[in-house]
């Protein structure tokens, strides 16, 4: 299995999904852009598993902000609201989502990527990802975060 997608300006494909592991997990690579950021969120379903590969991933929680870099990894456990900033350069990381979930939100929220890696021309459908969201459990909760300091 290997499909890749964009995702709200991040370049997703997915490793491992629920067909490949009896749903106990998926397996997810993200390549972002500097600067990119999800909006808070909180999944109900799953927990999220961060492992950074490249660059740096800045996650902001209720409780903490951790900044992580290559080697590094942050457990975001289901229910709790987060955020994740890539770093100042390209960032890449693998994020183990369990129970699997999060590779469904890609699949119907995300655009399939051709070929040539290039992002779409077109803007992200924010009505199917809010939707594909809630089919998953997903929780948006605001934009991106403003600050370094914890969300509480």
């Amino acid at each position: 299995m290997n499909q890749s997608f964009w995702l709200l300006g991040t370049l997703t494909r997915i490793l491992a999904n629920h067909e490949t592991t009896e749903g106990r997990y998926d397996l997810i690579e993200g390549t972002f852009q500097p600067g990119v950021a999800t909006p808070l969120h909180r999944h109900t379903t799953y927990s999220e598993h961060l492992f950074v590969l490249e660059g740096e991933f800045t996650v902001h929680t209720e409780t903490e902000v951790v900044v992580l870099k290559p080697g590094e990894n942050f457990l975001v456990p289901r229910g709790t609201v987060h955020a994740v900033v890539s770093g100042p350069a390209l960032s890449r990381g693998l994020v183990v989502a369990s129970p699997s979930g999060f590779a469904r939100l890609i699949e119907a929220a995300g655009t399939v990527a051709d070929a040539t890696g290039l992002p779409p021309t077109t803007p992200p459908d924010v009505a199917a990802f809010a939707q594909a969201s809630a089919e998953v459990g997903d929780e948006i909760i605001g934009p991106p975060p403003a600050s370094s300091t914890p969300l509480a």
